[in-house]
């Protein structure tokens, strides 16, 4: 597995090695030890999957502490846009965020380390596996408006398909009583 960080902090771009032959292929998506040695000693409790048709932006979704998932995500069918927002306070870069491509052909993944809200964008019909690192907990759920004026972020798709809930979250200034980033 090759490990990429991001320009943020422990945000990672991992792409594992892909044994393809005529019969189809394989790869190895998760491996404790291989993950330890490139300095992430994570524990999962969770799997998450999702389906999602083209143009559907879901997040950005995070947990607050002392219920803060780290999560792990790759693509098991399509392509998506993956968005990271790195809300550590103490992080120089909080407020800043990175994008990936995650494609189901090229088997890569993302690491979203806890304190980050995460969130993605169909780029085809998609299907989007995720390893969680503390079970989800209603209470402590919350997110940023994935409009944000401030994040500016572009989701690549046309007419974004957002649910009623999502359009219910607020932008990351108001939500932080952030008077300037």
């Amino acid at each position: 597995m090759h490990f990429r960080e991001s320009y943020i902090k422990d945000l990672f771009e991992i792409t594992p090695r892909v044994f393809k032959d005529d019969r189809g292929f394989f790869f190895e998506s998760y491996n404790t030890k291989v993950f330890k040695d490139n300095g992430l000693d994570l524990t999962f409790v969770q799997d998450n999957q999702s389906y999602s048709i083209p143009g559907v932006v879901r997040g950005l979704h995070f947990q607050n502490a002392p219920h803060a998932q780290g999560k792990l995500v790759r693509v098991i069918k399509g392509k998506i846009l993956d968005v990271a927002v790195d809300l550590r306070k103490d992080s120089p870069t909080f407020g800043k965020y990175d994008t990936f491509i995650l494609d189901s052909e090229k088997c890569n993944m993302v690491y979203v380390p806890e304190g980050f809200a995460h969130g993605f964008s169909a780029l085809e019909e998609s299907v989007v596996f995720y390893k969680c690192t503390n079970l989800y907990h209603k209470e402590s759920e919350s997110g940023i408006i994935w409009n944000d004026p401030t994040l500016n972020i572009d989701w690549m798709v046309k007419n974004p398909l957002v649910s009623d809930k999502d359009q219910l979250l607020k932008p990351l200034k108001e939500l932080f009583s952030l008077s300037s980033l």
